[in-house]
């Protein structure tokens, strides 16, 4: 591997945090461009998350494996788990045949990728420290250090985030709870959180819990709805029948104010109803799951040199290209990129988030070693236009999974008779950089129309 200024043994150009799907594929790209780099990796193998979560072991990421087509760039469009590669055998579908995949399979995948990309990711290195002396400096727990002039976080959301909530200590984490549904006989379960975690700890009840209810501030968000598949998803929604059917469960739109824990072991839980003309109610458990989510651990930065945090506190606060807003040469890749597009767009998800990797290690390359973005001449006509448009979009799986997010650029001269095409620029980068400074371009994009009422009975 090149090197534009290495000293020793330990120093790189880059640092990446994470040998998960985002560090892995970004990984590859430093690679195949030569530049030196190593991938810390806390776990004992890549995708050290996936080892642990979901906690009921299924993916909800599709794994369309036979669509019809043969090109490549079309399937990707139903392909939500490889990450890009420019190896056919580096595709999901060779691990497993399954729609929805056991996680078991997305950590045999990772691991046969970085050993297939021969990927220098150090194993065993969880990060301790991360201080700035001109370049950055990480310490594992081991007590190795490394330096590197630039720092790529692809940590995930390691962290749970839990709600500000009197009696908060009550609750048992999802990240601890039993997964074995006979702890649950005859019980009663309050679960906090409307997200996929939240109705999959649900599912895994319904047979011997004797109520459960699903609680939080906003009404349930369905994701064949909002289009956002981090909503609730079909493969989890089997316990909306027994709320609706009157099998003893409920879904509530209720803040809880406090949670108490009686002599008697039960848990009363204070409810407010704001939708309901401010009601109040006390309600008893004997249990209360917490299924809130993730945020990013930021303690493994010194003050100097810690991102600032957005989105109360969850993810780093990021520019349109995925840098610090407030550390220069340190980047997010990965989920944390959904900052950009929280509840939105796909960045949370491999499927959109490995178009975002590319698009970063395309910044990186012209920012840092005079790389100019990938571009192609178009005929600066209307019809030479149109027909690169209609030929984009019918191939293009970027555009497809990150819609309205990631757009091709197309920049027509004021004079000559060739266009300049670029591919997957995020959006708010053109406008943010000279990129949209031009005098005349087109930003293409894909994007869903608004769905009113129910979206099977649309009228078309």
């Amino acid at each position: 591997m090149a090197s534009d200024s290495q000293q020793n043994a330990s120093a790189f150009d880059y640092l990446i945090i994470g040998a998960g799907p985002a560090g892995l594929q970004m990984g590859f790209h430093l690679e195949r461009a030569g530049r030196s780099y190593v991938i810390l990796e806390a776990g004992e193998g890549a995708g050290h998350f996936f080892r642990h979560y979901p906690r009921h072991r299924q993916l909800i990421s599709n794994n369309k494996v036979y669509t019809g087509y043969e090109d490549p760039e079309v399937n990707l469009r139903f392909d939500w788990n490889s990450i890009l590669s420019d190896s056919p055998e580096m595709l999901f579908k060779n691990v497993t045949e399954q729609y929805f995949p056991p996680a078991d399979a997305m950590v045999a995948y990772l691991e046969g990728y970085a050993r297939h990309h021969g990927l220098n990711v150090r194993y065993n290195a969880r990060v301790r420290r991360v201080s700035r002396d001109g370049g950055f400096r990480v310490e594992d727990e081991a007590g190795n250090a490394y330096t590197a002039k630039r720092l790529i976080v692809a940590t995930g959301v390691s962290k749970l985030w839990m709600p500000p909530i009197e009696g908060i200590e009550h609750v048992e984490p999802y990240t601890d709870v039993s997964v074995n549904p006979r702890d649950f006989v005859n019980q009663h379960v309050l679960i906090l959180g409307k997200g996929n975690s939240g109705f999959e700890t649900a599912e895994n009840l319904i047979p011997t819990a004797a109520l459960i209810h699903v609680a939080s501030p906003s009404p349930l968000k369905l994701a064949w709805k909002t289009h956002h598949v981090g909503h609730l998803r079909a493969v989890n929604n089997n316990f909306l029948d027994t709320y609706q059917l009157k099998s003893q469960n409920a879904v509530l739109d209720a803040t809880v104010r406090r949670i108490e824990k009686r002599d008697d072991g039960k848990l009363a839980v204070y409810l407010h109803y704001s939708h309901a003309q401010e009601e109040e109610e006390v309600l008893y458990y004997d249990r209360v799951i917490a299924c809130t989510g993730f945020r990013f651990d930021a303690s493994i930065f010194d003050e100097d040199c810690r991102p600032a945090l957005a989105i109360n506190g969850r993810f780093p606060d990021q520019t349109s290209a995925w840098e610090s807003t407030n550390v220069p040469d340190l980047y997010v890749a990965g989920t944390l990129t959904q900052m950009r597009d929280f509840k939105k767009i796909t960045s949370g998800f491999i499927h959109g988030f490995r178009y975002n990797v590319r698009s970063l290690h395309r910044i990186l390359e012209e920012r840092y070693h005079g790389q100019a973005w990938p571009s192609y001449t178009v005929e600066a006509t209307p019809e030479g236009l149109t027909a690169a448009v209609l030929q984009r979009i019918n191939k293009t799986s970027a555009l497809w999974q990150q819609f309205g997010f990631l757009g091709d650029l197309f920049v027509v001269p004021s004079e000559g008779d060739e266009a300049v095409h670029m591919e997957e620029l995020p959006v708010d980068y053109v406008h943010d950089t000279d990129l949209g400074k031009n005098a005349h371009y087109y930003v293409l994009t894909l994007e869903f129309g608004k769905v009113m009422g129910d979206p099977f009975n649309i009228q078309r």
